[in-house]
């Protein structure tokens, strides 16, 4: 399984409510190409800021990262 289809995996299980998990899965690189890290599919400023979003831009987040997951796994 790719990193985007595990990704995608894992924002399509993310509960609507509760507390929301971070993306991270310890893959700490950023692509020069798409300025996303290459294990979260995240920006530089939504890994910084992430500790202080509140839980409605997290699942915003969460969202773009499935978005992106996707055209990863598409173009795998």
């Amino acid at each position: 399984m790719s990193t985007a289809e595990y990704m995608l995996e894992r924002a399509r299980e993310i509960p609507a409510e509760g507390p929301v998990p971070s993306p991270c899965i310890s893959v700490c690189r950023m692509n020069a190409d798409t300025a996303l890290c290459e294990g979260c599919f995240r920006t530089l400023d939504e890994i910084a800021c992430w500790s202080m979003l509140p839980d409605a831009e997290k699942q915003a987040v969460w969202r773009q990262i499935e978005e992106r997951a996707a055209a990863g796994a598409s173009a795998a």
